[in-house]
């Protein structure tokens, strides 16, 4: 018998319906199937706006500690931001990306077998730290009517590679997970670049040598195929032709910009999962916001979090475990009898948890 595998796994339900969507989650992991050997120990911690309210500090750094000294994983909830400048208040989502050293923002888009439209089967992988997000900005020109301002774009070669190689890495295990048997479109690993060096040769093009260089670390990366777009017409092929990509990477920007545009596809954010990750740590996240007019009801969309959960079981080579999840969720979603209201049906969380769980069993 294979020895239990365990994870122990930072719970940060934050704001609103993270609070709800997250224990979902839980209980669906301690359901699953005993075949895969995974045992789950959960450590709760505290972030967000509601800790800052209460304890004026958005991230605790006990939540910081206990991350890097007990967890080997983390599951994000929901953040709610003020709409309003607040004195001494900052994202935590965005502070926990730089202390863990999470690089890459990894998003899957897929839509389901019955949607009417485009079919949808890609992951965006996005560059997380650098480009024009680094903020050096400065007014050049300050003169009311002739102003100018400047920023830095900054691509180094480490980080590009570093993405590119995480880009070749998803796509070898998406085909595992493929093979293992989750539905897909697709029948071979791709990769695509991402880049506009016919315009700025000197930063896309190093992006783009980067990237192709990173294929060449890893033999087994020789088996994905790779191709590049143009991030313009890249816009234009996503809308008319989605079905022809597999894995996109990209800077920073252009990662934010098409990964909005790729979920738009799709339908309800509440079926978006997202992770942040690193060389040695993953921070799984539902793509949705803490929807406050909502939270409490207990007809929070808990689907972006369980396929999270199965991203960062991915990230950590439990493929298999992962397809099983996302084969009952697919399932549940596509005979549409247990469906939460943004998806159009009248069931809660927990009728949409129960059903997840039996299709797992």
């Amino acid at each position: 018998m294979a020895a239990i595998r365990k994870i122990i796994l930072g719970l940060i339900p934050a704001d609103g319906i993270g609070r709800e969507v997250v224990p979902a989650a839980v209980r669906m992991m301690k359901n699953l199937p005993a075949k895969h050997n995974l045992q789950f120990d959960f450590v709760d911690l505290d972030a967000g706006w509601g800790t800052f309210e209460r304890t004026g500090v958005a991230l605790p750094e006990k939540t910081v500690e206990r991350l890097k000294t007990e967890c080997n994983a983390a599951l994000f909830g929901a953040v709610q931001s003020p709409t309003h400048k607040v004195a001494g208040y900052s994202s935590p989502i965005v502070a926990l990306r730089k202390l863990l050293g999470l690089y890459a923002n990894v998003r899957p888009v897929k839509s389901l077998a019955n949607t009417k439209g485009k079919t949808v089967d890609m992951v965006i992988v996005r560059e997380n730290t650098e480009c024009l997000y680094i903020k050096e900005e400065r007014m050049v020109v300050e003169t009311p009517g002739r102003r100018v301002s400047e920023a830095i774009r900054r691509i180094s070669e480490e980080a590009s590679v570093k993405i590119g190689k995480m880009a070749y890495q998803i796509a070898l295990s998406r085909q595992r997970i493929r093979d293992a048997g989750a539905a897909s479109i697709h029948s071979k690993p791709n990769v695509t670049i991402i880049h506009k060096s016919n315009v700025m040769s000197v930063t896309d093009g190093l992006f783009r040598e980067s990237c192709r260089y990173a294929q060449t670390l890893d033999p087994a990366f020789a088996s994905v195929s790779v191709d590049e777009q143009i991030v313009d017409s890249m816009v234009y092929r996503l809308f008319r032709e989605p079905q022809c990509f597999d894995v996109v990477v990209a800077p920073n920007l252009y990662g934010d910009i098409l990964s909005d545009g790729a979920a738009s596809l799709i339908g309800s954010l509440g079926l978006v999962p997202s992770a942040n990750v690193g060389d040695d740590f993953v921070m799984s996240e539902p793509v949705h916001g803490s929807a406050p007019d909502i939270a409490g009801r207990g007809i929070a969309n808990p689907v972006a979090t369980f396929r999270s959960v199965a991203l960062m079981l991915e990230f950590m080579g439990h493929q298999e475990a992962a397809a099983d999840i996302y084969r009952a969720v697919d399932s549940v979603l596509m005979e549409g009898k247990v469906l939460t209201p943004d998806l159009g049906g009248k069931s809660g969380t927990n009728e949409i948890t129960d059903a997840v769980i039996a299709k797992m069993n």
